[in-house]
């Protein structure tokens, strides 16, 4: 099955709570979502670097559908 935006906004939203969110830390938001090992993978394809939004995302994972 195919992550798409919506799945993966779903488990790292809260990242974003206190501003920028690391790789590292949305991927610990995700596993503690009990996020699929698809969703992980896909977080696992950014850049180590601080992502401002949501939206800074879709740069580095362009391929995801938004929803399926």
């Amino acid at each position: 099955m195919t992550v798409t935006r919506i799945e993966l906004a779903h488990h790292i939203q809260t990242a974003f709570s206190r501003g920028p969110a690391t790789r590292d830390s949305m991927l610990a938001y995700a596993a503690s979502s009990h996020a699929r090992p698809e969703v992980i993978a896909a977080l696992q394809r950014l850049k180590d670097k601080p992502y401002a939004s949501m939206r800074d995302l879709w740069h580095d994972l362009g391929d995801l559908p938004v929803g399926g």
